[in-house]
């Protein structure tokens, strides 16, 4: 797993910083957001409701394509007398947007980190999204599964919204 991070790190680096890197409003934010999810599989024995708040940080390498880095934290209330327990993501991402407003396609990639439960400290995590976008906000829907230890996939369908603060 270490591996995979590491890899994933080195590559967005080498693409961010191997051309000449101009960080200004038009190319990077930084989005803050919610998302709301229902747990399915493993999860939805566990839990009932999962919600989350979302912390990116973008840098647009093209016009369509942004890269970055995303952490937050997602609860998930337990149901039939179980705990809650959440999941801290620390993952790279990456955006295809196919125009300046509308449809976006998106994928994060990292760890998550299981908080609230016994012998199991996370595992891979991969989180595929579609959604809408503008200069102001991302509206998507997403699949989030984290293949944790022991066999256990800590699995959500939902929606979120992120707004964008430029720098």
């Amino acid at each position: 797993m270490k591996k995979i991070i590491l890899v994933v790190a080195l590559f967005i680096g080498t693409a961010t910083f191997a051309q000449d890197v101009e960080i200004n409003s038009k190319n990077s934010w930084l989005k803050l957001g919610l998302n709301a999810g229902l747990p399915v599989g493993d999860a939805a024995d566990a839990s009932s409701f999962a919600v989350g708040l979302d912390l990116r940080g973008q840098y647009l390498v093209t016009e369509h394509f942004g890269i970055g880095v995303t952490s937050g934290y997602n609860h998930f209330f337990g149901k039939d007398g179980l705990d809650d327990f959440g999941l801290v993501p620390l993952a790279a991402f990456g955006r295809y947007y196919f125009q300046t407003e509308g449809v976006f396609l998106g994928a994060d990639l990292g760890y998550g980190f299981l908080t609230n439960i016994d012998n199991n400290s996370g595992g891979l995590y991969v989180n595929p999204q579609v959604g809408y976008h503008n200069a102001d906000w991302n509206i998507y829907a997403y699949y989030q599964n984290t293949f944790a230890e022991n066999e256990v996939d800590i699995q959500v369908v939902g929606i979120g919204a992120t707004y964008n603060l430029k720098f």
